[in-house]
């Protein structure tokens, strides 16, 4: 067993937030569906970090102009793409368990769709150019997606009901979800540097 290899620790951390997400504590309102809104709010946490790392390190690597940061930052915004377009069946799931149906005019749901066809476009198209336009791209995409975002009105979608909470446990779960579905992120983008050809040699 190659214990180096990204897709095996991205499937174990995917095992371990499956583990998490079903012993994880019910709510008063919600019950046991909360769970769902839980794993919905971690990734979306974990593609928001993952967009922003990808904006830092091609910032970083325009300025020491640094191609293997530049290829990290590609990664990273590939990565964060999949996660945030693999979020929206996830909300869907967590609209028809909490409010039997699915509210596809909520604002944050709209805006989400429309970021993922733009972002999935943008990575299309920046697989075409050269290396550095990718860490220009993810920086234009993370400032774009943050100053629609803090604009994009909240209807039914509450602002952040985990850190909303005062039961200590339901932060510790989300928490716990979160930084799994980061090393999952992580483990996501050295795949992808290992398909660039650039990733560290595991044999």
């Amino acid at each position: 067993m190659n214990y180096k290899s990204p897709l095996l620790w991205f499937t174990l951390s995917f095992i371990a937030v499956a583990a998490i997400t079903l012993v994880s504590p019910p709510e008063a309102t919600l019950g046991s569906n909360v769970r769902i809104v839980y794993l919905h709010g971690a990734w979306v946490w974990a593609s928001l970090a993952t967009f922003i790392a990808a904006a830092l390190v091609g910032l970083i690597a325009l300025l020491l102009r640094r191609e293997n940061l530049q290829r990290w930052s590609r990664a990273l915004g590939r990565t964060g793409l999949v996660f945030w377009i693999t979020y929206l069946p996830l909300s869907l799931w967590a609209m028809q368990a909490n409010w039997n149906g699915l509210f596809l005019s909520e604002p944050r749901w709209r805006f989400a769709l429309v970021f993922s066809i733009t972002g999935l476009l943008l990575q299309l198209g920046l697989s075409f150019l050269p290396l550095i336009w990718s860490s220009v791209g993810n920086i234009a995409y993370v400032i774009a997606l943050f100053v629609v975002m803090a604009n994009t009105e909240n209807v039914m979608h509450p602002p952040s009901p985990m850190l909303d909470s005062d039961f200590g446990r339901i932060q510790i779960f989300f928490g716990a979800l979160t930084l799994l579905l980061l090393f999952a992120a992580f483990q996501m983008a050295r795949g992808f540097l290992k398909m660039d050809g650039s990733g560290p040699k595991t044999e």
